[in-house]
């Protein structure tokens, strides 16, 4: 039967006269019927006074039993009892939405056939909703609720795992989504049940989401409740329940979301196309070498977990010291989980999966922040999170470093910091803080250093422009972030220790005396912006195409600095323009030149430079923290000029957004041709001259400069060792970090040869530092490729080893057992 068909039994009822509707939905409950009824009843009769006029609801859900005669006798004793009637069964929910939608009350009660809940308990509820509330919840969780009889122990334990379920998944923080007596605000219950969909157990927790997104506050009241024999709810129901949720979930997500997700994830394919043309043969060539260093990264940790090794050490390079896995950028917390797709697929394909999709989710991290917290409108929310994402300086990193530009928890980590604020559940988003704090460390310690420090910098703005905000939420935060370092500290305690004490660990990485940008690089445009793209000035202003820190483009910064002035009087601008205006200033390291003279000035990198863990910050990628923040501004301004009435204000807005994005759009990044394996290597030639315990050692030794070797190794499945190699290592007695191993006298003269061309005189002396140089590295073979300056290179191995080398399979090789 349909609800109009319904209301139709509901005669002589004034909409305007009803104070309270008590809904019961009832499937086959002739015994427990009749006695609920009567208590409802004489309760309300007894409090007219209190509760004014009423009306009793009653929805048989297609019972076969005499369910429908109980209601028409309690009706003839009482015409404010109403019956309403469904044609077959359909489900508690159905029964719910065909009751709440006849009823008429300014309050509406729903409750369970069974009164578990005695119907005294309303007094509680009806006090809650005093206090300004739209939906108050009797609860069994709650502090001081009574349960007076108790279920069978393994329903009960069945019932809490299941509610446990349920509340983590779709309504956080209510402790007891399911108890059925509930008492709403009318209209808001009869907008939320018309459009619920689910038509069993789940519709409560459908309700309260309703509630949720709504913005309609919701209480829990400790209620008293017992058990009461034949009960429908059977503790299976909560697996129900979560079935019925998870699809909800599923259908409700926003078509604008599922675009915008879909919107990244093949912009981030674009931005790969050159290298996805063929995955296994194709190279960044502004990665320089780390795309030979990262995808060693991979295979050498897939090798490890399939071989159960010690995934934070390893004497594959820098033999025999090894490399400290975990004092490099390893990003354990993806090269594990992508194991099985880097033994299945290779390094090159995983390494490109996580750099393409990292990307992807990064962007929907940002789209999801921004979207929660900073504005409603979904466009607004897309643009500012593109630009978070993709912003130049992202770009530059995509060639290279997947742990600065995969960093989808950064976001999520933000968001938990500023629930803490909230202070409603400290103890629990502290410890979740922690979790993700701990995840986020075997992605990147460097970007989470610097999401820190972006945090702090907004977090000091917003506190002097809304100091009332800091009073507020100054205690919350603070002790949620100690029980987020309580549950850090503990699990990675290991591995920091391994980091800084263990193996080939090292005290900073030196950088030079300054890897600041300069004032300039703020305004310039990166070499890959697809419009305004200037090679020569990007390479000019930065150290390299994978560190092109900056370049924002001064349209961008103009925008920025319109949308402070315009919109001046918020709090959340203010705040985000001074996070990224000290973060730009910070970036210009200790001492900065000063444009277009040739004097230099002091810098406030100089404050933390010699500080531990900031002495070994690349500090130009302090203004990587400029892109969020500058995202989460237009974000602000896109939203404020597409909700303006004025036309012509709103064009010219959105043109100048546009003009200050457009030039920074990136183009594909460059991918070429990669360098065959030799195939020496790559058929497998080398056992034959390279024992157990020997290394291969490539003329020159792999280094920062030249790592081809690491894609020699990881072709031939990691089954030699190398000396020398690309990786942070330790040097001399202080132990200051350093690409690669610590030289050697044979490995700095092979070194120089390969760059300059000019042999050294070779001599007994070097003969003999080159057999205890070979000795130490337990050489057996080594392996000159074809190269510039390889006929110096080899003449000169000639003198050192005593004998000519042999060609073999496309390389020089000196076997050094005869």
């Amino acid at each position: 039967m349909s609800v109009p068909e319904a209301t139709d039994v509901i005669e002589d009822m004034s909409a305007t006269s009803i104070d309270l509707s008590v809904v019961v939905p009832a499937y086959n409950e002739e015994e427990r019927l009749g006695p609920t009824l009567d208590a409802i009843v004489g309760y309300l009769r007894e409090n007219e006074g209190r509760f004014g006029e009423w009306e009793v609801v009653v929805v048989d859900d297609g019972s076969t039993d005499g369910t429908r005669d109980v209601v028409t006798a309690a009706s003839a004793r009482e015409r404010r009892v109403q019956l309403v009637t469904s044609p077959r069964n359909r489900g508690k929910g159905n029964a719910l939405r065909l009751g709440v939608l006849a009823s008429y009350g300014r309050l509406v009660l729903v409750t369970d056939a069974d009164l578990a809940a005695p119907i005294e308990e309303l007094d509680a509820l009806d006090k809650a909703m005093s206090e300004g509330h739209s939906a108050a919840i009797g609860s069994r969780s709650a502090p001081g609720a009574t349960i007076e009889r108790h279920q069978s122990r393994v329903r009960e334990l069945l019932g809490r795992a299941g509610n446990f379920l349920i509340r983590r998944i779709a309504v956080p923080g209510i402790r007891d989504t399911q108890c059925g007596f509930k008492l709403f605000d009318g209209d808001r219950a009869r907008e939320a049940f018309a459009a619920s969909r689910l038509s069993g157990w789940g519709i409560d927790v459908e309700i309260l989401q309703h509630f949720r997104r709504s913005g309609w506050p919701v209480t829990e009241v400790p209620v008293r409740w017992a058990h009461q024999p034949g009960s429908k709810l059977r503790p299976l129901d909560y697996a129900r329940v979560l079935a019925e949720l998870t699809t909800l979930k599923v259908r409700s997500v926003r078509p604008a979301d599922l675009l915008a997700v879909t919107m990244f994830l093949l912009m981030s394919v674009v931005l790969y196309s050159g290298r996805w043309a063929d995955p296994d043969h194709r190279y960044l060539p502004d990665s320089l070498q780390d795309q030979n260093q990262w995808e060693w990264f991979f295979a050498v940790t897939a090798d490890n977990v399939a071989h159960l090794r010690n995934p934070l050490f390893t004497t594959l390079q820098g033999f025999p010291d090894g490399v400290n896995l975990m004092a490099n950028t390893v990003m354990l917390g993806l090269t594990v989980p992508f194991a099985p797709v880097t033994l299945l697929l290779g390094p090159a394909i995983s390494l490109a999966l996580v750099m393409t999709l990292g990307l992807a989710a990064t962007a929907a991290a940002w789209y999801w922040l921004i979207a929660k917290r900073v504005v409603r409108h979904r466009g607004a929310a897309f643009v500012g999170a593109a630009l978070a994402a993709f912003a130049p300086p992202m770009v530059s990193h995509a060639n290279a470093h997947p742990n600065f530009m995969v960093l989808f928890m950064i976001p999520l980590i933000i968001d938990r910091a500023l629930r803490l604020c909230a202070g409603t559940r400290v103890v629990r988003d502290g410890v979740v803080l922690g979790l993700m704090t701990t995840y986020q460390i075997f992605l990147g310690e460097e970007p989470l250093l610097l999401a820190s420090l972006g945090m702090l910098l907004f977090a000091g703005a917003y506190a002097v422009v809304r100091r009332d905000v800091a009073k507020a939420v100054w205690r919350p935060l603070l002790k949620g972030l100690a029980i987020g370092g309580a549950v850090c500290l503990p699990l990675v305690a290991l591995p920091l220790y391994w980091q800084f004490s263990g193996p080939q660990s090292y005290k900073s990485v030196l950088h030079g005396d300054n890897a600041g940008n300069s004032p300039l690089a703020l305004f310039s445009f990166a070499e890959r912006s697809l419009i305004a793209g200037d090679e020569m000035t990007a390479s000019a202003l930065s150290l390299n195409p994978t560190e092109q820190n900056a370049f924002y483009g001064w349209p961008l910064v103009a925008l920025a600095f319109a949308i402070l002035v315009r919109l001046w009087e918020h709090a959340l601008v203010k705040a985000l323009a001074f996070t990224a205006m000290a973060a730009a200033f910070l970036s210009l390291g200790p001492r900065f030149q000063i444009p277009l003279s040739h004097s230099t000035a002091p810098g406030p990198w100089a404050l933390l430079s010699d500080k531990p863990l900031f002495e070994s910050v690349i500090e130009g990628r302090v203004a990587m923290i400029c892109a969020p923040a500058l995202g989460a501004l237009l974000a602000v301004a896109i939203e404020r000029l597409v909700r303006t009435p004025n036309i012509g204000n709103q064009f010219i807005g959105l043109t100048a957004v546009a003009a200050a994005i457009v030039p920074i759009v990136p183009a594909p990044l460059k991918a070429v041709e990669r360098v065959e394996v030799p195939a020496f290597i790559a058929d497998g030639t080398w056992q034959s001259y390279v024992g157990d315990d020997e290394t291969l050692v490539p003329i020159p030794l792999p280094d920062s400069g030249n790592a081809e070797a690491l894609h020699w190794q990881t072709a031939a499945g990691l089954e030699f060792k190398l000396p020398g190699g690309y990786f942070n290592g330790p040097y001399g007695s202080e132990r200051i970090g350093i690409y690669g191993a610590s030289p050697r006298y044979t490995s700095n003269m092979l070194r120089e040869v390969s760059f300059t061309g000019v042999a050294p005189v070779i001599g007994k002396n070097w003969q003999a530092q080159a057999r205890a140089d070979f000795a130490y590295w337990k050489a057996g073979a080594l392996v000159l490729p074809p190269q510039q300056y390889q006929d110096q290179l080899r003449d000169t191995v000639d003198k050192l080893v005593g004998r000519p080398g042999t060609w073999v399979d496309g390389v020089w090789v000196w076997d050094l057992h005869g």
